[in-house]
């Protein structure tokens, strides 16, 4: 399986893992060791800034995470815009995840402040990640914008519904020229197996991990669904036929002497 490559920055695993709700810190820790990730996301709005040696930073500030904070709770640009200067200012990393989404009910994104932030974040030299709709056009203009990569979603952020998407994501694949992260509605391994499939870049995943019975074994079995799904992308799935084709010949014996 070849590497991911964002921003100069190479990733080993295509599995970015959230840090929310889990039962504790140790869990998370353990769980997001065993996923194998290398980018975890934490929500700005859950760290002291002031101090680093708050709980759940003491779990992330090590080998081999590298730490993606989110504005997770911003509700336009002006508020993501800031809380990305204290972040960068604090936790020593231009690397930002970024959210705006003034609904709290549904956690929708709002694409229009979005895509307002990300103009003046790259102005500012970050490394913008932006969980957007998954829609193709707001993909291309983003980019355009100086995105790192884009993250669209497959489903409402929790939902557990899998790629509900799933049309959209293909066209934003197809066409982009920067890394897709395909990014909340995962609920199942499979769920991240098809998006592999499809040629996603990488998947973030954090309710579901944190959410099943085991963190730790589901951490593992995401793992496995995430490279099994980029390694059968790299082999190059065989083409969906509608009719019946036989695996071996039917009739060959028939003419043999």
């Amino acid at each position: 399986m070849t590497a991911l490559h964002i921003a100069g920055k190479s990733f080993t695993s295509r599995l970015f893992t959230g840090t929310g709700k889990f039962s504790s810190s140790a869990l998370m820790e353990e769980a997001l060791l065993a996923s194998g990730s290398e980018l975890v996301t934490v929500a700005l709005k859950r760290v002291d800034l002031r101090k680093k040696d708050t709980d759940i930073l003491s779990h992330l500030l090590q080998p081999p995470f590298n730490l993606l904070p989110n504005t997770s709770g911003a509700r336009n640009a002006k508020e993501a815009i800031y809380a990305a200067e204290l972040a960068r200012e604090a936790l020593g990393t231009s690397w930002l995840k970024l959210e705006i989404h003034p609904d709290p009910k549904y956690l929708l994104p709002d694409p229009i402040e979005t895509l307002l932030a990300t103009e003046a974040l790259a102005k500012l030299g970050f490394v913008i990640l932006p969980y957007i709709h998954a829609d193709p056009v707001l993909c291309k203009r983003l980019e355009e914008a100086g995105a790192a990569a884009v993250m669209p979603l497959g489903a409402p952020i929790g939902t557990n519904k899998g790629l509900r998407t799933r049309d959209f994501l293909e066209i934003i694949i197809e066409q982009s020229r920067v890394p897709v992260v395909v990014d909340a509605g995962i609920g199942s391994p499979s769920h991240a197996a098809e998006a592999m499939e499809l040629g996603a870049d990488a998947v973030l995943v954090n309710t579901a991990i944190a959410c099943s019975s085991n963190p730790v074994q589901m951490a593992i079995a995401f793992k496995l669904a995430v490279e099994a799904g980029r390694i059968a992308y790299e082999a190059r799935l065989a083409p969906v036929r509608h009719g019946a084709h036989a695996s071996s010949p039917l009739t060959a014996f028939l003419n043999e002497d």
